[in-house]
């Protein structure tokens, strides 16, 4: 009888158990979707922003989501804001990890719904950028946007000091007091400082309109200083350091917190607010490398096409002020370059857009300032070319600005020259009458006025200095006379002023070259929206310049205010043997659609002045060809830096591109008297027998098949040379650099090593070339010349008959720091690094290492060694030292195939390449005869490849993710920013609708415990059902006994 009550108390508390876990289970993972929480009391969700296709109030929004989402794990954020009173266009959810797939999935399938984004966090640091010491900082990836009180940056600081001395008001230096005698001082303009707030007491200021704070910290105060120096820029009335425009209405946005950290949807709802208070300029002192922070990057720029069809009917714009975004809503937008220099390829978003106006840094002697980033822009490549940025230059060093609470000080970076042209921008907005500003001003106008009246410098090129030092007075000449329309800037490129039209006037076009591509943006004054009308048409100024083909790429639609033309040029053959100059003009007819009031369409004819100097083509041993298409950087992967010694920028994401990072390296081949051509399209789409060399610098993407065997064929065949410069590449490294990064809630992992080395060891296996997976570091010397090999890798593979070079290096790779001290004396070899060979009519060199080609982050260079391999690859000419007896192989280097770097089968490398599950195609950057074919000689149909080792092409948004199952992004139409090529466009795409990103790696702890009480309550129940069944066979035995 007791068992019995026993067993039935023991049944009752295990369903009493499994009741209550079943609950848990219930409430914790599978109901919390109608839960709403404020910001505070979500710290350990993921969140994500939802962006909506129509503005609605933000209770709209909620509402339509938890009737239409069936999944559960998600809640809604609430924002309590200044923008809370106006409608949006997003949302920002908390998602459990557990149920993300199934979630996102589902609200990306709603009618209403244009994208779903992980939400970014964006943090400012004084003294750096997100990575210190090879670890990751909080926040978001994001560049060093600092500046240095007083510091001393270049060698030029004394005189600086000595000319400041002299003129302490860096308004003097522009000549704002003119103006101000006019009685222009800002009066009536609304400027939004999107910064880390100011005190309503400060004394420096007469015109503090409003403040709002949009951080999750309760003040409105300024406690770092920067947002006040910012604004005493702009509008500062201290005689000490005044500001350009006193009387400017200052709308402080407070949008970093104290410890100089933001999120995206903070942005995005200040954004939105100053659309609907009607700011006029806005100046932005942040900026990264990251352009697909989607909602942010689109806010800042303009809605989409989609939305604004919605608004225009017939092709007449209608009260395109309702829709909601920052420079299509009229906004001008200023906003730092970076500080990134004197790096190439550095420039940060979004002041490298071109709607934007982007400012650099100039010392007071009218030097580029060593800390202000460089161009060219970077969307483009590989298939298109940069575009000329900065826009304009202004002082940035040592500039007078307001304290915390009174009195002034100096800083520098170009965080500083924004603030400038802002108040600038804000002294010239208050020339123009009220009542008619906004038909005349716009980002567009304003920009036009800046890059026409800027001073051009002596020294600096292009991507330097962009139109030059900003001119205040020039520009109020032009503004005085405006009238709406249309102009292309640069408006002019002339071969003969060098070094301004660098690089383009370093090598003069010849026939049978690759294109040579100029990018240049369409200002479009008239309206925010515009259309080319007819084509662009070439008009030459003499007979000679028939010799000219020219291409030109441009968008269907120029919006919002700004579009680009893309010049494609070639030699006609018949000019083969032309020595001289092409002169002419393109002419572009760009009209809008009629402002209120108007009758017809506005319409204006753009021209662009070209003088090209023109030259025989050069002999086939002097022309280089350089490798392009097979470079993938960062965004969007995590591609590594090259140099593992480079602990603070561990990010590959300066363009790789001849005009980048390595234009000292361009240099020194012209120098040298080689003829240098960039190929941003398959191997198959150049004609071998044009080329003495192919150059591979630093490749990080796959090969389609047919570039293998094509290569192999050019080599041994045509005798085309080829040149590979590889990097490191070894898993375990890889697997070690991987760290969690707190905005996008993800394990981010490096898509390759420093180069690709499986897919470089598939394209030299015909040749019988391997590369290893040592990362060896070290310095030696070749005949007096010293180099240093950062972070290269070692030749494990060599045919007899070929020349190798070994030297003493140490391998800092996981397994080679034991080797290093494990092998001593006679019995550790030295690795080999260096290698030549001449196999059928062609010659091959290979090296380990690219770094000391790569201005970015170069210890000593090595382009002594490269001219030497070019001489051997382009003209068989063997120098003694590199070819010695001593050098040469006389049996092969073999391996084991296993022992071959092996590819990761962990991440998601079809995301990232432009080959995996791509289509073979020569686009737009290649020769005009192989536009949209397969390449030379090729007559077989294009395939999408699947590569062993590699799981079916993923377009899930993840930086080197590991999730498996991850669904199509879906396809969103993009307004290009530049000549954004068709195939790039087609993987960037996915990722810019996918900014989510995958979390296979992350617990979802949310779950587990409930999981594990009721699988527990639920082995209760079997173990007393188990006892019971027991007991009734016993009294059944023993029942059957008593009978018998």
């Amino acid at each position: 009888m007791l068992l019995a009550e026993a067993s039935s108390s023991a049944c009752r508390s295990s369903i009493l158990v499994v009741l209550l876990s079943v609950f848990l289970f219930w409430r914790l993972r599978l109901n919390p979707q109608h839960a709403t929480h404020s910001e505070s009391e979500i710290a350990t969700h993921a969140s994500y922003i939802i962006r909506f296709k129509h503005y609605e109030p933000a209770e709209t929004h909620r509402i339509y989501l938890e009737s239409e989402v069936r999944s559960g794990g998600w809640g809604w954020i609430e924002r309590n804001n200044p923008a809370a009173k106006y409608p949006t266009d997003f949302g920002v959810l908390w998602i459990e990890e557990s149920g993300r797939e199934a979630v996102v999935g589902e609200i990306e399938r709603l009618a209403m719904v244009k994208d779903v984004s992980v939400e970014f966090r964006y943090q400012r640091v004084l003294l750096g950028g997100s990575f210190r010491d090879g670890e990751k900082l909080p926040g978001k990836i994001f560049t060093s946007m600092s500046f240095e009180g007083g510091a001393d940056h270049s060698s030029n600081a004394t005189s600086s000091r000595r000319l400041l001395a002299q003129k302490t008001q860096v308004t003097s230096m522009f000549g704002a007091d003119v103006l101000w005698k006019k009685g222009y001082t800002g009066a009536k303009v609304k400027m939004a400082i999107f910064d880390t707030g100011i005190r309503a007491d400060h004394p420096h200021f007469r015109n503090i309109k409003e403040r709002t704070n949009w951080t999750n910290e309760d003040t409105l105060n300024d406690n770092l200083g920067h947002g006040t120096f910012v604004a005493g820029v702009i509008a500062g009335q201290n005689s000490e350091c005044l500001g350009f425009a006193s009387d400017t209405e200052i709308y402080a946005f407070r949008v970093f917190t104290d410890n100089q950290v933001s999120y995206t949807s903070w942005f995005l709802d200040a954004f939105n607010y100053a659309i609907a208070t009607d700011m006029d300029v806005l100046n932005l002192s942040i900026g990264g490398p990251d352009y697909l922070d989607l909602p942010f990057v689109e806010k800042s720029r303009g809605v989409s096409l989609e939305i604004y069809e919605q608004y225009r009917v017939l092709e007449v714009l209608i009260n395109f002020e309702q829709v909601w975004e920052i420079t299509a809503s009229n906004i001008i937008m200023v906003s730092a370059i970076g500080n990134d220099g004197p790096l190439y390829g550095t420039l940060n978003n979004p002041a490298d857009q071109s709607d934007v106006i982007g400012v650099g840094g100039i010392d007071y002697d009218d030097h580029i300032a060593s800390f202000s980033s460089r161009g060219m822009s970077t969307w483009e490549i590989p298939h298109g070319y940069g575009r000329v940025k900065p826009d304009v230059v202004a002082y940035g060093r040592e500039i007078m600005g307001s304290k915390i609470s009174t009195g002034c000080k100096s800083l520098s970076g170009t965080s500083v020259a924004s603030p400038v042209v802002a108040g600038i921008v804000c002294l010239l907005v208050s020339v123009i009458p009220e009542a008619s500003r906004k038909d005349l001003l716009n980002p567009a106008s304003m920009k036009q006025a800046l890059v026409e009246g800027a001073a051009k410098l002596s020294g600096p090129n292009m991507y330097e200095q962009g139109a030059g030092r900003v001119d205040l007075l020039e520009s109020y000449e032009i503004l005085k006379s405006y009238h709406p329309r249309a102009s292309i800037f640069p408006s002019i490129l002339d071969y003969n002023d060098c070094p301004y039209s660098w690089p383009f006037c370093r090598q003069s076009l010849y026939a049978g070259a690759m294109p040579v591509i100029f990018n240049t943006t369409i200002l479009n004054g008239m309206g925010v929206i515009g259309y080319i009308e007819g084509s662009p048409t070439w008009h030459a100024a003499n007979e000679e310049g028939n010799l000219l083909s020219i291409h030109f790429k441009y968008p269907d639609v120029i919006w919002p205010w700004t579009g680009y033309l893309a010049i494609h040029m070639q030699i006609k053959e018949e000019g083969a043997q032309f020595t001289g100059e092409i002169e002419g003009n393109v002419t572009v007819k760009v009209y809008s659609p009629p402002a209120p009031g108007e009758t017809g369409p506005r319409r204006s004819t753009c021209t662009l002045q070209l003088k090209l100097k023109v030259i025989p083509t050069p002999p086939r041993a002097k022309r280089i060809l350089w490798d392009q298409f097979h470079s993938i950087k960062y965004p969007p992967g995590y591609i590594p830096r090259d140099s593992l010694d480079v602990r603070n920028d561990i990010l590959d994401w300066h363009g790789d591109h001849l005009h980048t990072n390595y234009h000292i390296m361009f240099n020194m081949l012209r120098d040298a008297g080689y003829y240098i051509e960039t190929l941003g399209s398959p191997l198959t789409c150049f004609d071998a027998q044009q080329y003495g060399t192919l150059l591979m610098v630093d490749l990080e993407d796959e090969y389609f098949p047919e570039e293998i065997e094509k290569l192999r064929y050019d080599v041994i065949n045509t005798g085309l040379g080829l040149i590979v410069f590889a990097e490191w590449y070894n898993v375990d490294t890889m697997v070690k650099m991987r760290f969690f990064d707190d905005n996008t809630r993800s394990w981010w992992t490096p898509v390759t090593g420093g180069a690709n080395i499986p897919a470089l060891n598939n394209l030299l296996a015909s040749f019988g070339i391997a590369f290893g997976d040592k990362i060896l570091n070290g310095d030696f010397s070749i005949d007096g010349e010293q180099s240093r090999y950062a972070s290269g890798t070692n030749i494990v593979r060599f045919p007899a008959g070929g020349f190798m070079h070994s030297f003493p290096l140490l391998d800092s790779s996981e397994s080679g720091a034991t080797q290093n001290l494990l092998l001593t004396g006679s019995s550790k070899e030295d690795p080999a690094v260096l290698g030549l060979l001449s196999i059928g009519d062609g010659r091959v060199g290979v090296y380990g290492d690219s770094n000391c080609l790569d201005s970015s982050h170069m210890v000593t260079n090595c382009y002594w060694l490269l001219k030497k391999m070019l001489d051997f690859t382009s003209s068989n000419i063997k120098d003694p030292v590199l070819f010695s007896k001593f050098s040469k192989r006389y049996s092969p280097v073999t391996t084991d195939e296993k022992q071959l770097p092996s590819r990761r089968t962990d991440v998601n490398f079809s995301t990232y390449s432009s080959v995996i599950g791509k289509e073979l195609i020569c686009q737009g950057d290649s020769r005009f005869e192989v536009w949209g074919t397969k390449g030379y000689n090729l007559h077989v149909r294009g395939r999408n490849r699947r590569l062993p080792g590699y799981r079916g092409i993923d377009l899930g948004r993840g930086l080197n993710s590991t999730v498996e199952n991850t669904r199509p992004a879906r396809y969103r139409s993009t307004r290009e920013e530049g000549e954004l090529s068709s195939s790039r466009s087609k993987y960037l795409g996915g990722l810019f609708n996918r900014d989510e990103i995958d979390m296979s790696f992350l617990v979802a702890t949310r779950w587990i415990v409930p999981a594990g009480v009721a699988a527990s309550g639920v082995l209760v129940l079997l173990s007393i059902w188990r006892i019971r069944q027991k007991k009734r066979r016993r009294r059944r035995a023993s029942g059957s006994n008593r009978l018998a």
